[in-house]
């Protein structure tokens, strides 16, 4: 599969949930660029509908930070993919890089 400029949320088996575009997959292995894991959120059921309204409560979300373009991360056991409608992304741009 060729790089997709779209952003997927991805959930992957004992990895966790991601927002990122898909650079290429081979079986359950995806291959990701502009990578940021949303480790926990607010206002939002589940990934699928995170990925068409975002969430309704962006200040209470713990996000991580966002790679760039030329990061090139590997996602193993993909079990679930999504793609992001612009209000979501929108939306998720909105919550602030999580520090602990």
């Amino acid at each position: 599969m060729k790089k997709d400029q779209k952003f997927h949320i991805i959930r992957a088996d004992k990895a966790g949930v991601f927002i990122c575009r898909i650079k290429s997959i081979e079986g359950g292995t995806y291959n990701v660029t502009n990578l940021r894991r949303l480790y926990y959120w607010a206002g939002a059921l589940d990934v699928s509908a995170i990925a068409l309204d975002g969430v309704s409560n962006p200040n209470d979300c713990k996000f991580s930070v966002q790679l760039g373009d030329d990061d090139v991360s590997t996602i193993h056991n993909v079990i679930e993919v999504h793609p992001v409608s612009e209000k979501a992304l929108e939306i998720i741009n909105k919550v602030k890089v999580w520090k602990n």
